[in-house]
């Protein structure tokens, strides 16, 4: 299966992407509606594999340092310092990657659309 995935390449993701914060209970639909800005934030993809805007926002709820990202076949991986990876977010389709935590929490990332 792995030979049919295609790898992304960076530019094709970088650029801005609403990352969310969804407890078990809260449906996607419903937290959208909600104000809660401390589940919700911006996170900037940026060309050079760096994060920029919104990945303070993403360390405190990983509990550790994100500071990059990369492209893989099935998803996007987040990094810390050393360039290890902290977090994957599989993709489920065109624009729409998510991620359950050991804590339960779901962190969605979706294409900002301008």
């Amino acid at each position: 299966m792995a030979s049919s995935l295609k790898l992304a390449d960076p530019s094709e993701l970088a650029g801005k992407w609403l990352a969310t914060l969804i407890a078990k209970e809260d449906a996607p639909a419903s937290q959208a509606l909600q104000d809660k800005p401390s589940n919700v934030c911006t996170l900037d993809l940026q060309a050079n594999q760096t994060l920029g805007e919104g990945a303070e926002c993403l360390s405190a709820w990983l509990g550790e340092q994100t500071i990059g990202w990369f492209t893989e076949p099935d998803g996007i991986a987040i990094t810390g310092p050393e360039g290890s990876k902290v977090l994957f977010l599989s993709r489920h389709r065109d624009g729409f990657y998510q991620s359950t935590l050991k804590s339960g929490l779901t962190i969605t990332l979706q294409r900002e659309v301008h």
